[in-house]
């Protein structure tokens, strides 16, 4: 049951980082999420970083609540929201933008697929007509051009 509660997390995760990236940091929080688009020379941590501790506080919260009391299950969600948070640094920060440099190459068709769409999303430099919000969950006309 508790691996069932973290991986349904993880899943959830996704759509709440699309939501995010969509309506708030493609809204009022675009003055963080700017420099993620619109890069400054030199800069080593971006604004847009602040997200990490934005998503860190709920699962930490999480985990000391299911840690001090007889109610376990927000440990799991707190473990869900985590893997998620790894997997998007993972897979965002290494993999597509290459802040250490690994995983440059790859022809595996989904992987290719999750550059294609961040690609496109970073196409746009304001907060309008963005496109591709999600990280993992990809439009699927990407993974045809993958081919």
């Amino acid at each position: 049951m508790y691996a069932i509660i973290t991986l349904g997390t993880i899943i959830a995760m996704e759509f709440v980082a699309w939501f995010t990236h969509k309506y708030v940091m493609h809204g009022f929080l675009w003055s963080w999420h700017k420099d993620h688009h619109i890069k400054t020379p030199g800069a080593v941590l971006e604004k847009n970083d602040r997200f990490f501790l934005v998503f860190a506080i709920p699962s930490a919260t999480l985990f000391v609540i299911g840690a001090t009391t007889s109610f376990v299950i927000p440990w799991f969600i707190g473990l869900g929201i985590l893997i998620y948070g790894i997997l998007y640094f993972l897979v965002h920060e290494i993999f597509i933008h290459q802040r250490i440099k690994l995983f440059k190459r790859t022809n595996q068709r989904y992987l290719k697929a999750i550059r294609k769409a961040h690609k496109v999303h970073h196409k746009h430099l304001t907060k309008e007509h963005g496109e591709c919000f999600g990280m993992l969950v990809v439009p699927f006309k990407y993974f045809r051009e993958a081919r």
